[in-house]
């Protein structure tokens, strides 16, 4: 099943409009599953917010037991008030985010470094107590290569950068559908 153009649009409304009802109480918008029915699904996705290109939060779930559209609206108010990297977003800042959801594909395990395709594929780092993910395009927004990746997820789970060639990471890779608010939808 593939997510439609007017799915997408309704996924990027809901995100905004879940932390627009953290500013001023408004009333949660339902949803016809019947009439949207990808939205139903229970895949993971994140919620990356932007003010004029830069980051202001990100936060997701890799894997949820909610409905998409559940887990989009959660991530969204999340990436605005609970990214320990950033303050939570204020009103007035609100108004200049861009929204940009990732809806994630099944993650699956990989056994060599080199299955790994920068630009496709997101990771996740999975060492017992220590797990870290980075979206496929942040390697692309960075320029990295393969190298560089695997050394950025290393540091954001707070290890050294090269521990990935020191040992051998239990690593899961993922695709990623992108929608944003810099497209238009119907």
């Amino acid at each position: 099943m593939e997510i439609t153009e007017k799915e997408k649009g309704v996924l990027l409304l809901a995100a905004r409009e879940s932390i627009k009802r953290l500013f001023d109480q408004t009333p949660r918008t339902q949803i016809d599953y019947l009439q949207y029915p990808f939205l139903k699904l229970h895949i993971g996705a994140f919620v990356t917010l932007k003010i004029e290109g830069v980051l202001r939060g990100c936060i997701g779930y890799v894997f949820t037991r909610a409905t998409l559209y559940d887990t989009v609206c959660e991530a969204a108010k999340q990436a605005a008030f609970s990214d320990p990297r950033f303050f939570p977003l204020t009103k007035e800042e609100f108004e200049k985010i861009k929204i940009e959801i990732s809806i994630l594909s099944s993650p699956q395990r990989i056994k060599d470094y080199e299955e790994i395709i920068v630009g496709k594929h997101g990771l996740i780092l999975d060492e017992g107590y220590i797990r870290a993910v980075l979206l496929p395009q942040v390697a692309i927004a960075n320029s990295y290569l393969r190298e560089q990746f695997l050394s950025a997820l290393c540091e954001k789970g707070g290890l050294l950068p090269d521990t990935w060639k020191i040992q051998k990471l239990n690593l899961q890779v993922f695709t990623a559908t992108i929608i944003s608010e810099d497209e238009k939808f119907e």
